[in-house]
C-alpha cells in the first residue's frame, strides 16, 4: 500500500484560525484548540454587540435631539409626535448631526413647526 501524504487544507484552516487570534495572550495566540475557544467567543461577542452598538447610537441621537428641543423650549416627545402628525418620518440620526452641527438649522426646523401645534 502506498504512503498517503495529507494535504495542505488542514494546516490552511489551523493558520486561518490562529491568524484570527494573533492578537490575543499566551496560549489563545499559539495553541490552535485554545485559538478556536477563542475565536467561536469572539465571533459570539461580534454578533451580539452589532445589535447593541446601533441601539447605543439610536440613544445617543435622541439624547441629542432632546437637548436641542429643549433648549428651543420643546421636549422631544413633543417635537417627534408633531414630525408624525405631519407625516414627517424622522431620521434621527440626520436630525441629530444638524441638531450638533447647525442648531440655527435646527432652530429654523422648531419654528417651522407652529408652536401651537406643539405646546397643545
Amino acid at each position: 500500500m502506498t504512503r498517503v501524504k495529507r494535504g495542505y487544507i488542514a494546516r490552511k484552516r489551523r493558520k486561518k484560525t490562529l491568524a484570527f487570534v494573533s492578537g490575543s495572550r499566551g496560549a489563545h495566540s499559539k495553541l490552535f484548540r485554545t485559538a478556536n475557544q477563542r475565536k467561536a467567543r469572539a465571533l459570539v461577542s461580534v454578533h451580539r454587540d452589532r445589535g447593541k452598538r446601533k441601539r447605543d447610537l439610536r440613544r445617543l441621537w435622541i439624547t441629542r435631539i432632546n437637548a436641542a428641543a429643549r433648549a428651543n423650549g420643546v421636549s422631544y416627545n413633543r417635537f417627534i409626535q408633531y414630525l408624525y402628525k405631519r407625516q414627517l418620518l424622522p431620521n434621527r440620526k440626520t436630525l441629530a448631526q444638524i441638531a450638533v452641527l447647525d442648531s440655527n438649522c435646527f432652530s429654523t426646523i422648531l419654528k417651522t413647526l407652529s408652536y401651537d401645534e406643539i405646546n397643545r
